[in-house]
């Protein structure tokens, strides 16, 4: 992260702080969809409890992973700068789709796969900068971490597809139980 850091480390804290702030936006979702869907009585759904908790817990590696980069830059992961308070504010549209009360599950894993739509696309940011300036180190850990999010992202590509086929379509729901 050193060469990336180079010319402009203030500037890439603040990256850091906006995907650090996604990513703990994340978790809190991932635990909310995690609860409805130990709650629920089908099978299918339960049987995607697996996965789905191995991707909330990939989003607090995440998590932490980008507060030991902040420090390790000589930021303060206490502070909320510009570009994470932005990242929040874009976040609760989906949280209050999350959160609600009575919310069908096929629309919290649509909601979901927008969060992780989000989430690649700043983590590829990250890499393409990281790519630019040559740092090899950055680019492997974000390719890694985009490559794990690029997996929850198929995987509800697939569970809102498979709904969508139930819904229009007719026939019985199947859902993904493997990634």
């Amino acid at each position: 992260m050193k060469k990336l850091a180079e010319r402009n480390p203030e500037k890439l804290i603040d990256l850091l702080h906006e995907r650090r702030t996604f990513e703990r936006t994340s978790v809190k979702l991932y635990d909310r969809v995690l609860s409805l869907m130990a709650a629920s009585e089908e099978p299918q759904v339960r049987g995607m409890l697996d996965t789905m908790q191995a991707y909330r817990d990939e989003e607090a590696e995440h998590q932490e992973w980008l507060e030991e980069q902040i420090l390790a830059l000589g930021g303060d992961v206490n502070a909320e700068p510009e570009r994470s308070r932005l990242a929040a504010a874009e976040a609760r549209g989906i949280e209050q789709v999350i959160l609600r009360d009575g919310v069908e599950l096929h629309h919290l894993f649509h909601a979901l796969m927008a969060a992780e739509l989000v989430d690649n696309a700043g983590w590829d940011l990250l890499a393409v900068l990281a790519e630019e300036a040559d740092d090899d180190d950055a680019l492997d850990a974000f390719l890694l971490r985009q490559a794990e999010e690029e997996d929850h992202l198929e995987y509800l590509r697939q569970t809102m597809a498979r709904y969508a086929e139930s819904q229009v379509l007719g026939g019985a729901l199947q859902l993904p139980t493997e990634p």
